[in-house]
Parts: structure tokens; C-alpha cells; sequence
């Protein structure tokens, strides 16, 4: 069933999903919208504003030279105008259209904030598209740029694109003030264009000394002192609002409520950090994209702490630590962590060029502030951010000050039911024996209860499709989100857990991890997973996966227990992946640095199997690489019946 955001059922559900506090925190936010609307809070005025959070002397010169090449190279496509967001090609940004959706042709209306409804495609466009430019992100490379070559074009645009902004959006006037989260990261972004184009002679007249900047700034403060997302509502988004608050408030910390804020937003990321992150460092929401966007944002707020000499409660790097050793530790030998739940293609802080590398970005950057463990993977890449926020942020001991660190490379994240199997020639296999996501709504869950991804030396062969959307194309947001959409069991046709919404879910499947043994043991023996879910009522569906070592092999063991019904099981293939289907035998094959590679795949012989590629009526056989992309992929399914006792082996073995 398709559900719309915008409906009275799902207001409803939304409803039934909060708790009494939340309840009464949006009531009072529904009465401070309704009072703004006529009645803006005055903001101050300012005298004697500066600024003082710079980079260190040598910061710039730190950086490695083609970490820096690609940079001017992204800056100067940007300078000619062209971009890409998810998958839509912008030739516009010399003098961009701030509420222009270049993918539906729409323009989003003017008036009121809180009254534009963004969720509807017919009368925005994709909100994603245009809420994306407005993040300024692209104005922090081109500020990057400046920095590293001193060329003043890059700092004149900056500044022509914040005047053009600042001038068409007046506070609460449009779009761009709908959603902290947008509100949070721009923060940010101004922050890191004003400390890049410290050493430009406009430099002061654009922010401190511009009376328009200024009441921006303040008014975006305002904004999220007085909206923050809460309740089942606080996930990633209040860290992007916390984070956005603090920088702001530290680096531009010219107000009467500056000081409020910064403590008040510190005191909301400490919070807000812990309780989105399991005690194994993994976010909770189980979207793995997520978890790079919350990393990124707590050391940028880390860093802006330590630059202003303000105090950061010893929780917080501790659970960014933590965070940073749970990434080495679920990455294949490429750096490629899981494609796990929702994926928007979302940064915290951007300064580098096309072609960096986010993960090894990340960890370069966990080495140089909390010093690499021996297990870690090696990263051999390089990038602008990690020598900027290293300058900023005070080195943490390697002992974590305290903390514990593990001695070996985790495998088994009990809290978050993800298990890493591992074989040899980097066969890499995750296992999803969790939650089904965070909070009441888990927003950015999938039904993928006890699926598997499978990955040969970082190529996907066993994939999990990724996300595609998110807004204005139900049908495709409900397949990539769906059981059959990835690499499990589906019965009776419908999900493991019930879907309330785009980002909504009623009813949450429960699992339950019975073996968890990621060790081979002596050479050549085998790693063992095995987890159950209740999600379909009157049946429980069990997953046994075993990885052995000397046949390179993994076997996969389903068992349906309960009801008489129909049932499916998937394989999606990765996009790389070609298959030659045989009844129940499939032939894969792709190359891999120009070497041929190939695997057999022995699907149950008690189901009807079927290649599926690139088909819309309804959606089945795609692969998305990233957000608003996508690209047809096969996709295997079988049919048949679970007669309450029934078992189903499939035998995937890696050739040489």
C-alpha cells in the first residue's frame, strides 16, 4: 500500500507515534509559528563584532597537493556553473535560482514558511533538489579553493552568491526556512566560508561588519532555539541542528543569546549524540550514511569548541571515538561500508574536490584526532578536510583517555545485530540481525530483516539496492524500502514490518540474533550467523549464514515456521554482476581491475526462480548507486509455498 505524507491517515498515524511531551512540545511550536507569522522577534543590534575563529598558522600549508588539485578543479567547474545533484545535471549556479527544481521544472511558491507544503512534488518539485544548493556547501569548496591558491575569484563569487541569498530569502520568508536540519548545516557552512576567506580583504564587510549577515545568522540562531526537532522526530536531524547551533554560536558569537545557545546546543549534542549511537559506536538508525553524516558533524563541532577554547563534555568524544572505531571495523577492503536503510547523499561539512573518498576521509581524519588502532585499515587517499579540522580540534590520546578500545577488529555489534563475515580475497559478508530502526517511526528503517550483502574485493555481489528517493515517487520509495527489495525471505506478499508513511513504520519487525560466531576458527573453518524475526504474524522466518574459509563459500539457510503461505526470496546482483539462469543454477560473472571473476550461485530447487532487470510495472531489478539515481540490475527471485516446516538452501561459491 502506497501512503502519502501529506494525507489524514497519516497525520493520524504520525500522531499515534508520539508521546504526550512530544505532543505538547509541537503545540507550543504550532503557537510560536502562529504568533512569528504577524510578529517577528526583534534582533539586536551589534557593535564591535569579530572574528577570531581562523585556522592555525601552517593549516593550509598542510594540505596535500592533490587533495588540493582536485579541489580547484571541482571550484572551477563550479565557477562555470555546473554542478550535479542526485543525478540531475546544473548548469545554472552563476546565478542560481534558489527555489528553482531543475528535475520537475517546478519553482516553489513564496509566502509564509510553515505554510509552503514541501512534502507535495506538484506544488514544490523535488524538495530534496531544492534545499540541497541552499546548503551552501558548494560556496565552502569554492571558499576552499580561495584558500589554498589565494585567487580572489573564488572569494568574489562567495560573496556575490551570500549577498544574492541573504537578500531573497528574508527570515521565515520561503523554503529555506522550513527545516532545521537545512537551518543547521547552512550554519555551518557560513562558519567554514568565513574562516576560508579569513585572509580576503571583503572578508569582514561580508559577516561581521554587514548588518544583513548578521541578522541572518541571528535569526537562523533563533530559528532553532525555538523549533528543534524532538521526540520520535530526534534523530539526525537534531545533531545537524545542534551542531549548526554550537559552531555558530562559538565562531559568531556576537549576540546577547550567544552564550545561551552555545550551551544549550552543546548540551543538546551531548544528549542527542549518545542516544542516536549504540554503545558499539554504530548509529541507531542503522542507515549507514547516516553515520558518516553524524561523525562529520560532531568533529566539526568538536572543532569549532576547541577553536573557541570552549569546553566539550568528555562524552562526546568519546562517543565520536567510538563512532570512528565502528567504521574501521565494518568497511570492506575498499572502504566501503554497508548500504544499509536510507541513503541521501548528505554531508556535514564539504571542502574537497570530486573523487575524494568519504570513508577514507573520515578515518584519516579518526587517525589524526584519536590515533589509528593496529587493526585499522590501511587509507592511502587524501583530502582537504582532515588537515583543517586537525588543526582545530585537541588531539586525543590514543588510549582514548580512558576509554576502552578494542584490541581486535569487531565483527559482531550485538547492540546494533549487525555481523561481519569475512573470507579470503576480501569476501566480505554482512549479516542483519537488528533493529528495525530508531525511535517509534525508524524514518530511515528498510524491511530487510535478516538480509545478507555480499561483496567480492569491494564489488557488490550480493547487493542491497540502496534508497533512490525519498519525496514525490511513492511507488519507487516503497520498493526500495520493502522486503523484496532486498536479499531476504518475503511471505504471504507483504513486508516484515508495516509502513505508515515515506518515513514511517507502524509496526516494527522484531529480531533476534541465535549465533553469532564471525571467527574461522582454525584455518579454513567456518564463520556462523544465525537470527530469526517475528514480523509475519503466525510465522517466523530463520536465517542461517555459514562462510567457510577453505571452499570459499556461503551457505544461506532459510527456514519458514508457522502458516501455510506463498513465499519469495530475492537476490539482488550488483550492478557489475552478469547472470546466466538455469533453472535453479546462476552463473555470475564481472571484472574487477581488469581481471575476469566469476561465482555460481545453487538456488532452491523447491521454488519457480526468475531473472528480473530494469522493470517498472511494478518495480523490480534496480540498483541504486546513489541518491535520485538509479540503474537497472538483475535481480533473482524464487516462488513458491512454506508448508510451516520448510527449508531453503542457498549455496553461493566464489571460483578462483
Amino acid at each position: 500500500m502506497t501512503v502519502s505524507s501529506g494525507s489524514a491517515g497519516w497525520y493520524v498515524r504520525r500522531l499515534s507515534a508520539m508521546g504526550p511531551r512530544e505532543v505538547g512540545g509541537r503545540v507550543g511550536d504550532a503557537v510560536r509559528r502562529r504568533r512569528w507569522r504577524s510578529a517577528l522577534p526583534d534582533c539586536p543590534s551589534v557593535t564591535g563584532a569579530r572574528f577570531t575563529a581562523v585556522l592555525p598558522a601552517g593549516a593550509l600549508a598542510s594540505v596535500p597537493p592533490d587533495a588540493a588539485k582536485r579541489l580547484v578543479a571541482e571550484a572551477d567547474r563550479l565557477m562555470a556553473g555546473h554542478a550535479e545533484y542526485f543525478g540531475v545535471r546544473r548548469d545554472d549556479l552563476t546565478d542560481p535560482d534558489w527555489w528553482y527544481d531543475p528535475k520537475t521544472g517546478r519553482r516553489a511558491p513564496w509566502g509564509y514558511a510553515f505554510d509552503v507544503p514541501y512534502r507535495s512534488e506538484e506544488a514544490v518539485g523535488d524538495i530534496k533538489q531544492i534545499w540541497e544548493l541552499s546548503r551552501h556547501q558548494y560556496l565552502t569548496v569554492l571558499a576552499a579553493a580561495y584558500a589554498v591558491t589565494g585567487d580572489e575569484r573564488y572569494a568574489e563569487r562567495v560573496a556575490g552568491h551570500l549577498r544574492l541569498w541573504w537578500a531573497a530569502n528574508a527570515p521565515l520568508r520561503g523554503v529555506h526556512w522550513i527545516s532545521g536540519i537545512e537551518l543547521g548545516i547552512r550554519l555551518l557552512s557560513w562558519v567554514w566560508v568565513r574562516r576560508l576567506l579569513d585572509g580576503w580583504p571583503g572578508a569582514a564587510a561580508l559577516f561581521e561588519d554587514n548588518p544583513v549577515a548578521r541578522k541572518q545568522i541571528w535569526y537562523h540562531q533563533r530559528w532553532l532555539a525555538a523549533f528543534p526537532s524532538r521526540g520520535s522526530s530526534a534523530n539526525n536531524h537534531v545533531i545537524a541542528e545542534a551542531a549548526g547551533q554550537f559552531a555558530a554560536a562559538c565562531a559568531f558569537g556576537w549576540f546577547p543569546s550567544s552564550a545561551r545557545w552555545r550551551a544549550d546546543a552543546m548540551r543538546s549534542l551531548e544528549r542527542h549524540l549518545r542516544s542516536n549511537t549504540f554503545g558499539s559506536g554504530l548509529n541507531r538508525e542503522l542507515a549507514t550514511e547516516y553515520h558518516g553524516l553524524v561523525l562529520e558533524l560532531g568533529l566539526a563541532a568538536v572543532a569549532e569548541a576547541d577553536a573557541a577554547g570552549v569546553a566539550v563534555p568528555p562524552t562526546v568524544r568519546l562517543v565520536l571515538l567510538r563512532m570512528t572505531d565502528a567504521l574501521a571495523a565494518i568497511v570492506d577492503g575498499r572502504l566501503r561500508p554497508p548500504r544499509q536503510g536510507d541513503a541521501d547523499d548528505g554531508h556535514g561539512l564539504i571542502v574537497d574536490g570530486a573523487g575524494t573518498d568519504r570513508w577514507a576521509s573520515l578515518l584519516a581524519t579518526g587517525d589524526a584526532v584519536f590515533g589509528r588502532l593496529d587493526w585499522w585499515p590501511e587509507v592511502t587517499g587524501t583530502d582537504v578536510r582532515t588537515p583543517l579540522l586537525a588543526a582545530l580540534v585537541r588531539p586525543y590520546a590514543k588510549t582514548g583517555q580512558g576509554a576502552t578500545r578494542p584490541a581486535r577488529r569487531p565483527a559482531h555489534f550485538a547492540d546494533a545485530g549487525m555481523t561481519i563475515l569475512r573470507g579470503p580475497e576480501e569476501i566480505w559478508c554482512r549479516c542483519d540481525g537488528g533493529p528495525h530502526g530508531f525511535l517509534s517511526i525508524a524514518a530511515h528503517a528498510h524491511a530487510d530483516a535478516l538480509s545478507v550483502e555480499v561483496r567480492h574485493d569491494g564489488v557488490d555481489v550480493l547487493a542491497d539496492p540502496g534508497t533512490f528517493c525519498y519525496h514525490g515517487q511513492p511507488e519507487w520509495r516503497q520498493y526500495f524500502r520493502s522486503t523484496l527489495g532486498h536479499n531476504t525471505l518475503q511471505w504471504d506478499g507483504g513486508d516484515q514490518s508495516v509502513s505508515g508513511g515515506p518515513f514511517l513504520w507502524t509496526r516494527h519487525a522484531r529480531t533476534r540474533v541465535l549465533v553469532a560466531d564471525p571467527s574461522h576458527g582454525p584455518a579454513g573453518g567456518t564463520a556462523r550467523w544465525c537470527a530469526e524475526h517475528d514480523g509475519y504474524r503466525g510465522t517466523v522466518h530463520r536465517r542461517r549464514v555459514e562462510l567457510t574459509a577453505a571452499s570459499r563459500e556461503l551457505r544461506v539457510v532459510d527456514e519458514v515456521r508457522g502458516d501455510r503461505g506463498p513465499v519469495r526470496l530475492a537476490f539482488h546482483l550488483g550492478p557489475a554482476i552478469s547472470a546466466d539462469l538455469t533453472g535453479n543454477r546462476a552463473v555470475l560473472a564481472w571484472t574487477r581491475d581488469g581481471e575476469d571473476r566469476s561465482a555460481v550461485l545453487d538456488l532452491p530447487g523447491e521454488l519457480s526462480w526468475r531473472a528480473h532487470r530494469g522493470e517498472t510495472h511494478p518495480p523490480l531489478g534496480w540498483y541504486s548507486a546513489g541518491f535520485g539515481r538509479k540503474e537497472p540490475a538483475t535481480t533473482l527471485v524464487g516462488t513458491g509455498f512454506a508448508d510451516g516446516v520448510s527449508g531453503f538452501t542457498t549455496v553461493l561459491g566464489f571460483r578462483g
